[in-house]
């Protein structure tokens, strides 16, 4: 039986484990990055928000806005997500059929 070199096993185990951890730092830099940019956009929308009222406060109506492609972003997200909740279409219809029943 061939004799097992300690060293040479030990740096075997290392190169396995250097990249183990190579492949979680590269996950941690990832989700970090994400975590940045989200911050980034939470920051970005909330100068928007204060642009668009302060672009009404100085006379501008939200037609007039909206004509120039700049609709409030509010008004954009509510729309965008209103068709997403087929929970709440369907609990409406339960409830206006459960109204009827009774």
């Amino acid at each position: 039986m061939p004799t097992i070199d300690i060293e040479q096993t030990r740096n075997q185990a290392r190169a396995l484990l250097d990249s183990r951890i190579e492949s979680v730092t590269n996950l941690v830099t990832t989700r970090q990055r994400i975590t940045d940019l989200r911050e980034q956009l939470a920051a970005a929308e909330r100068d928007d928000k204060r642009a668009y009222v302060r672009a009404t406060k100085d006379g501008w109506s939200p037609e007039e806005l909206k004509k120039l492609g700049l609709e409030s972003s509010t008004a954009t997200r509510r729309r965008k997500y209103a068709g997403i909740r087929p929970t709440d279409e369907g609990s409406a219809a339960s409830q206006s059929e459960a109204a009827g029943a009774q």
